[in-house]
């Protein structure tokens, strides 16, 4: 029925009721006109023309600067107008008023190879961005600031939010990098899904939209704003749709005199330790689009078009190390097929009709119980483009159109830019499908080439913080580490025979230590926040001592009121029984914030010396152990992956550059791990010599690692599949 009434708001974007976002000027006419870049209720305009745009996110910290060049090409190839890139809050100021854009974080250089490959630019500066980043983005520091509630009506929050949106703009702006400067960003975005939080806020959430578009605005881009899944974006201010199905879930813009744009077309979807793969596939991805063009729909952005990698502590909270593998290029850049290429047929597709589209008059009709067709006539010109649709997913259709039977095939939209032939159909894939191909290059099998570090174990009496209770995790941290040590000693009056130690914490890990011996460890998960540690103990006639070491993988990235979430240890006991137990909530605790090796930065080869390492025979399957190696880069140009399937939980680096966390021992139901093959960007490595340092918490064996490199190899037509993450 919304689609129906759609046809009804087709009169006022024939009045061309043009809306800027930047500084406008109202003529008599009411139209609405300034800059470069502006819109009407049918699409963005740009330099006077009416553009269909296809747009791929690609962002820039998930990859390399060596890179870049490489994937904006590719998305070039695949028939992509517009590079859509969160702007990262947290890399960029990691304290107050200290930025850094240097390396990864060099946004500029990102934007000016956008603009160098004769592609659009949309700036999602958010600030926060969510986007199984950690922290949604936001800087820790934020946490610590006085009476401070995140993304509200609040006046600490829209200081520093003002702050660091008029940075990132005054940049763009200094180097040219806008539209109306000629540069080639036409769009940014302020907030991210707002909506899905602002009940939470009761009246200081509208209020707060309203205050966060008008500053916005206020800073004379000259291109639009955005708000994302925000029925309420105050004008000028278009609201967007996010999700899988916008052609069927988006109510449409809030004015008629906005238009429809689609700012994240998932292609996949973000996994998580203990999580399988989502594969979607490329006749789903190609029939949504469609429908969404065929629905007055004239910007779709597909999240992401390349994923990439969370390096480093990146990730949010459980999300694994490689992000939406799945896309149509995958981690390593390379295209995962066929889903680039069926959309690159689409592209061009629409592409060649899209005047008409844009122009024509358009209509929806009923061509049988589950068929349809949306057309687009332009009268004086004679043109005539139609989208033939078939809703039933089971079996084809026969349908009458213009005197013309056509045979669609199940859920699937024909596209006929003359109303007469066919030149696409969403559920007809002309492109091959590619086999990932893995080529071991060398095997760290020997012994002699690994040596080990075991990392200090620290008691109540070297600890460097203390307090009568259990404090939360991320507060003490600080986010400086994933790990906090909670320590606590007490003299042995308790009288029981099978002691057992109890842990309940809301952290993601907790790893357990009495009197120096490892006794176990314990986990959630993505969909279960809170989990209990119980393992047997045996306790000393004289002192005790407990440590046990929380750990976190990644920050919450949503919801409401983030800066008051709670992580860490909430109950510790030592139980004798159901009904016989020692509480140690309230009591004396230690805390050391991250491990010894951390804070030497053990992972580095200029530090490498500040610990005595050892023959790694010594420390195999041990938790918490560093290990180390040398090896030489692989030959070639193909993208390079280390399996370390049989290793457990940590993090890894090459010459001093994190790769991110692992979690191999952290099954899926079907009892595989989630990630075994870790990316390493060709920029990590020196030609020889390359320092390889893992952080193992639980144990593994560095024994069977492997150096691989990655590459396609095309299947034939027949053998129609897809190959999921090795």
């Amino acid at each position: 029925m919304e689609w129906r009434l759609w046809r009804q708001s087709w009169r006022p974007w024939l009045r061309l009721f043009v809306m800027a976002a930047a500084v406008v000027v109202i003529t008599q006419e009411g139209c609405v006109c300034g800059g470069d870049v502006t819109y009407d209720g049918r699409s963005l305009i740009i330099n006077g023309e009416r553009r269909i745009l296809f747009s791929g996110s690609i962002h820039y910290p998930r990859s390399t600067p060596e890179m870049w060049g490489s994937l904006i090409g590719k998305a070039k190839e695949g028939g992509v107008d517009v590079i859509q890139t969160y702007v990262f809050w947290n890399l960029h100021e990691p304290q107050p008023g200290q930025y850094n854009f240097s390396g990864r974080y060099d946004l500029v250089k990102f934007i000016k190879e956008i603009q160098a490959q004769g592609l659009y630019a949309c700036l999602r500066i958010g600030p926060f961005i969510e986007s199984e980043w950690t922290y949604g983005g936001f800087p820790f520091w934020l946490h610590d600031v006085p009476d401070i509630v995140y993304r509200s009506d609040n006046e600490p929050f829209k200081f520093y939010m003002q702050n660091f949106t008029t940075k990132i703009v005054n940049m763009m702006k200094s180097e040219g990098l806008y539209a109306s400067q000629g540069g080639p960003i036409i769009l940014s975005q302020i907030e991210n899904e707002y909506q899905n939080i602002e009940a939470a806020f009761h009246e200081k959430g509208p209020s707060y939209v309203r205050w966060a578009a008008k500053m916005a605005v206020e800073l004379q881009t000259g291109v639009p704003w955005v708000m994302c899944k925000q029925t309420d974006a105050p004008d000028p201010v278009i609201n967007t749709c996010n999700g899988m199905r916008c052609g069927q879930t988006f109510g449409g813009p809030n004015s008629p005199n906005k238009p429809s744009l689609w700012t994240e077309n998932w292609t996949s979807f973000y996994q998580v330790y203990g999580g399988e793969p989502y594969i979607r596939s490329a006749e789903d991805i190609a029939f949504h689009v469609a429908l969404f063009i065929a629905r007055n729909g004239s910007y779709v952005n597909y999240y992401m078009y390349h994923g990439g990698t969370n390096f480093g502590r990146t990730s949010s909270a459980y999300v694994i190390t490689s992000y939406y593998d799945q896309a149509p290029l995958d981690e390593y850049g390379l295209l995962r097929q066929p889903k680039w290429g069926h959309l690159k047929a689409l592209h061009a597709a629409i592409k060649s009709c899209s005047t008409t589209l844009l122009q024509g008059l358009p209509t929806n009709f009923s061509l049988g119980q589950l068929q349809e067709a949306y057309v687009f006539r332009e009268e004086t010109e004679g043109r005539c483009v139609a989208f033939l649709i078939n809703n039933d997913e089971r079996n084809n259709a026969t349908v009458q159109f213009q005197n013309a039977s056509h045979e669609l095939m199940p859920k699937s939209i024909s596209i006929l830019p003359d109303c007469e032939k066919v030149i696409f159909n969403t559920a007809t894939v002309n492109t091959n499908d590619t086999k990932r191909i893995i080529r071991t290059t060398e095997i760290f099998d020997s012994m002699d080439r690994w040596q080990g570090y075991t990392d200090v174990i620290p008691n109540y009496e070297n600890s460097s913080l203390l307090s009568d209770t259990l404090l939360e995790h991320m507060n003490v941290t600080k986010d400086v580490s994933d790990y906090l040590w909670y320590t606590l000693r007490f003299q042995h009056n308790i009288s029981c025979a099978e002691p057992k130690l109890v842990a309940e914490s809301q952290g993601h890990a907790t790893h357990a230590f009495v009197n120096n011996i490892y006794i176990g460890n314990a986990h959630g998960s993505h969909d279960t926040k809170q989990f209990i540690m119980q393992s047997p103990v045996v306790l000393s006639n004289e002192i005790n001592n407990i440590s046990l070491l929380g750990v976190m993988v990644g920050l919450p990235d949503s919801g409401a009121f983030l800066e008051r979430r709670f992580s860490g240890l909430t109950r510790v006991e030592i139980q004798c029984s159901e009904n016989e137990f020692y509480n140690f909530t309230n009591y004396a605790w230690g805390y050391q914030v991250g491990l010894f090796g951390e804070k030497l930065q053990i992972h580095r080869e200029e530090n490498i010396h500040m610990v005595e390492w050892s023959k790694a025979n010594t420390s195999l399957n041990q938790p918490l152990t560093w290990y180390k190696t040398f090896f030489d880069a692989p030959i070639g140009n193909d993208p390079v992956a280390l399996n370390l399937s049989s290793m457990g939980k940590g993090e890894g680096w090459i010459n001093g550059q994190s790769i991110g966390r692992y979690w191999v021992s952290f099954l899926t139901s079907k009892g595989e791990p989630s990630q075994i093959m870790y990316h390493v960007p060709r920029s990590f490595f020196k030609t020889s010599e390359n320092l390889l340092v893992l952080l193992e918490e639980a144990g593994g064996n560095p024994l069977r690692i492997s150096l691989n490199t990655i590459s396609l190899s095309t299947l034939p037509k027949h053998i129609q599949y897809y190959h999921l993450l090795q």
